[in-house]
């Protein structure tokens, strides 16, 4: 292996070694994979609408079943090969935070459950917990102020 050094080598190696992604195929499967994960969504919703519920009731419904669909299928390790498959269409939707706690909960439960399971859990949802509590109370309060 020869060495490299410059800057530029290294970047034109890194070029030969990494394979060119697909993007029009990955955004058209992120695309399908996450308005279908939607679709059924809607399909609960319109379901509970059916049966009489009212919407703030029917929409809880949706996301415990959606996020109770995407633990059991973290659990089973279906929804990781669909986040491969899907990207950022499996983990835009509510599936996708249900995703991020089940599966550091899985991966550490064998270092028991309150040092493996109960503070692991959160290693990957919780950045995302503190800065969008974060920034909707930033905006809040910005709007408290100029609208």
């Amino acid at each position: 292996m020869k060495s490299i050094d410059t800057k530029q080598e290294y970047l034109d190696y890194v070029d030969q070694k990494s394979p060119n992604s697909p993007i029009l195929k990955n955004c058209f499967n992120a695309f399908w994979v996450g308005g279908l994960i939607c679709s059924i969504g809607q399909i609960i919703f319109d379901f509970c609408k059916y049966k009489g519920l009212d919407t703030t009731s029917s929409s809880t419904i949706v996301s415990i079943i959606l996020i109770g669909i995407a633990a059991f299928l973290t659990g089973l390790n279906i929804f990781n090969k669909i986040g491969k498959f899907a990207g950022a269409g499996s983990l835009v939707p509510i599936t996708g935070f249900a995703n991020s706690i089940v599966s550091p909960a899985i991966e550490y439960k064998s270092e028991g459950y309150v040092m493996g399971v109960g503070g692991k859990m959160f290693t990957v949802a919780g950045p995302v917990l503190v800065f969008g509590i974060s920034a909707s109370v930033i905006v809040g309060i910005i709007a408290t102020f100029f609208v």
